[in-house]
């Protein structure tokens, strides 16, 4: 009996004293929060905040939280300070501890004063509850919090990394955990050595986040931290220079790639038949449409096929545009052959009729298209930044040149539509059917229109008026490339997408296309079949 007695009273002393240091817990926070009411400088609260982003406890998120948005306010009657949200005498109250609701008890919100704070505290506030989250769970809340330290350079958050560094196991979280070690060590007054280590560090990221911080640096700097400072930001420089210069030519193919897309079936149509398509663009306009039609229906009967939305949308679209295109050339073109202003100027017709039918069927506002989740998000590569629609968009455009290639070049349809585009005379005395060829060809580059619409529905505003955006562009890449030829095409809408994303830094968007449209002219003048020119007698004539 007595041991079992002595037993009880032991489990009794040890659960009251982890009770009380559970306990002791809490007004430790608690403690440091009540010092918002005696608080009357930016300096004083500085100080306590950075108290409660020392001390690692995340029960101290909820304060700084509600600091920073302005519910953290002080009880005028007692200096009792509290989370309050509401306005008026719709108020509720929360410990900003445990986030325990409060009954207010009949006040209002005048019953409180606010804690005033600036953006320079919400930086500091920033850091310290990045401090308290370096041992979350989730790797990606870590390194989170590890670069907001990094871009605060917070002194105050050395302790707690170091604490973080003794555990943590990921080592991508580790190098985002030393990265942002280096940034506060250089804050605080650390011995020449390590600020030399950490600059080291710091300028091997080489982003823009570093050349930012390194200049900061400098500024309160001397001797031999000056010197490793100057000699880091010149070469961050260097660095970010040769990444910008890629990412000019990134987002220069992604431009030719779009380019490409609204140029190639006008490739096709122009230089077999000599057609001048001023409906090209609104064929690229049905594709779109008929990528939102598809995405509606989907939304409303089959909500789960969202994801390939994009792949039913395609034949379907080539089928749409490639109709339309049949019925302009059986019902139209074909009586305007020899008779280029006529033809101009009822294809304009055209487009403008089509542009009505849509806006009278779909309204005249712009419609959303979505993005499926294989196309949604970015990525980096080093300081390049890469987005997945923009990537695919270039992958599909080369994709469609390489199919469009083998059936130019690997089938009787294509052997025929070269024929007649070498020598349309020749062509029909061995017996191929011009007409047909012409029809085939005509619908053939309105379907590649089509799905150009498709992708293009990604990237651009879906509207009545999408392929006006394009249409102009189409036969400048056209006309530079060499009328007809594919790998023309190719080259000319890559060289023009580049040369207007170098350009645009300096000349601007709209400049910049008058510079390129004035360059054009003058090569043509010199290369009037532009950069590869299609061989052939009746070409040659």
């Amino acid at each position: 009996m007595l041991p079992r007695l002595i037993l009880s009273k032991f489990i009794t002393v040890l659960l009251w004293l982890a009770l009380s240091g559970a306990q002791a817990a809490e007004p430790t926070i608690r403690t440091i929060i009540d010092k918002f009411s005696d608080a009357t400088t930016f300096s004083e609260i500085e100080t306590i905040i950075d108290e409660l982003g020392a001390t690692g406890d995340p029960a101290a998120a909820p304060a700084l939280n509600g600091l920073s948005r302005g519910y953290l306010r002080i009880r005028k009657s007692d200096n009792w300070v509290v989370l309050v949200e509401g306005s008026g005498g719709d108020i509720s109250l929360r410990d900003p501890v445990s986030g325990d609701t409060i009954d207010p008890g009949g006040r209002t919100s005048t019953d409180y004063r606010k804690i005033r704070i600036k953006n320079s505290l919400r930086r500091r506030i920033d850091a310290a509850l990045s401090g308290l989250t370096l041992k979350a769970k989730s790797a990606d809340v870590r390194i989170k919090a590890a670069e907001t330290i990094f871009s605060t350079a917070d002194a105050s958050s050395l302790a707690a990394l170091d604490a973080a560094l003794e555990t943590e196991t990921d080592e991508t979280v580790r190098t985002a955990f030393l990265d942002a070690r280096a940034s506060a060590i250089m804050a605080t007054g650390s011995s020449t050595d390590e600020k030399l280590a950490a600059i080291k560090r710091i300028v091997a990221r080489g982003d823009r986040v570093s050349l930012a911080l390194l200049s900061k640096f400098r500024t309160v700097s001397k001797g031999a931290v000056a010197e490793a400072l100057d000699a880091g930001i010149k070469q961050v420089k260097g660095s970010l220079a040769l990444w910008s210069s890629a990412q000019n030519i990134w987002y220069g193919i992604s431009l030719g790639s779009v380019l490409l897309l609204a140029a190639i079936g006008l490739a096709i149509t122009f230089g077999v038949m000599g057609v001048i398509n001023m409906a090209h663009g609104e064929m690229v306009m049905l594709g779109a449409y008929t990528t939102f039609a598809v995405q509606e229906a989907i939304r409303t009967a089959a909500p789960e096929l969202f994801t390939y939305s994009l792949v039913i949308a395609l034949p379907l679209a080539f089928l749409v545009s490639g109709s339309i295109g049949f019925i302009m050339e059986r019902g139209l073109i074909r009586h305007l052959y020899g008779r280029p202003l006529e033809t101009l100027l009822a294809t304009w017709g055209v487009s403008l009729v089509l542009q009505q039918t849509v806006r009278t069927i779909f309204g005249p506002t712009n419609r959303e298209v979505g993005n499926p989740s294989w196309m949604s998000g970015a990525f980096e590569v080093g300081q390049l930044s890469i987005t997945w629609n923009r990537l695919w968009i270039v992958v599909f455009a080369l994709t469609l040149f390489a199919v469009l290639y083998l059936v130019m070049n690997r089938s009787s349809l294509g052997l025929n539509m070269r024929a007649v585009t070498q020598n349309r005379r020749m062509a029909a005395a061995m017996g191929i059917r011009t007409p047909m060829i012409d029809a085939m060809t005509f619908s053939l580059g309105s379907g590649i229109a089509g799905i150009a619409g498709v992708a293009l529905s990604q990237i651009d505003n879906v509207s009545p008026s999408l392929g006006q955006s394009y249409i102009i562009d189409s036969f400048l890449v056209v006309v530079f490339g060499g009328v007809g030829n594919l790998w023309g095409t190719l080259v000319g809408a890559m060289s023009l997408g580049v040369l207007n994303k170098f350009l645009e830094p300096y000349a601007g968007a709209v400049l910049g296309k008058i510079i390129i449209l004035v360059l054009i002219i003058l090569f043509i003048q010199k290369r009037p079949r532009g950069l590869f020119a299609l061989k052939g007698r009746a070409v040659d004539a």
